[in-house]
């Protein structure tokens, strides 16, 4: 079934998926290095899917 909506993924499947520790990733957020997120009304943060495919394809691009 394909989706009709772009994936709106949390930060535990987004550090599952790319394979690195959750103060990595809170790292890289603060240093502006990681994937764009979306900071929602209740403090949760989100990370659509193709903003993650769009930054994992930036860094395949600079290596």
């Amino acid at each position: 079934m394909a989706k009709t909506r772009d994936e709106m993924l949390t930060i535990p499947q987004v550090i599952a998926e790319i394979g690195v520790a959750r103060a990595t990733f809170y790292r890289w957020r603060q240093l502006r290095k990681g994937p764009k997120a979306i900071k929602l009304p209740n403090g949760a943060v989100r990370i659509r899917r193709s903003e993650l495919d769009r930054w994992m394809l930036t860094l395949e691009e600079a290596a």
